[in-house]
């Protein structure tokens, strides 16, 4: 079981990536990833919610981190489902990259959220 304090550094430098990776990356290269600009921007500034939250977390002693580490837990596997549904609509859009790169944060966040719920489960 990892230190949550290590689970939300963690958490809140993946959302920075992500938020820049997501608002400055692939909107600069639109075309070659696919995803239109205006949905790229709705999420990266979900990605700097979640960066923001993670990150005050980290920061902060909470004594019950617990319900702390579920929510971003959540906001995680949700953020992966609102995605998931975002490539089958545009799926027509997507180039083979941008249909990777959103895999790929998949196969890193899922596991992610899904440790952050085991250690936030454990007494």
């Amino acid at each position: 079981i990892m230190n949550p304090r290590k689970l939300f550094l963690l958490d809140g430098i993946g959302a920075v990536v992500s938020a820049f990776s997501l608002g400055v990356v692939l909107v600069r290269f639109e075309s070659t990833f696919g995803m239109p600009k205006e949905i790229l921007y709705c999420l990266a500034s979900a990605a700097s919610i979640f960066a923001i939250y993670s990150l005050t977390c980290y920061f902060n002693k909470f004594k019950n981190w617990k319900p702390f580490l579920k929510v971003i837990a959540f906001a995680n596997l949700s953020y992966c489902v609102i995605t998931a549904i975002l490539v089958f609509y545009f799926y027509q859009e997507l180039t083979v990259l941008g249909i990777l790169y959103f895999i790929i944060e998949k196969i890193i966040v899922v596991p992610l959220a899904s440790f952050e719920l085991k250690t936030a489960n454990k007494s």
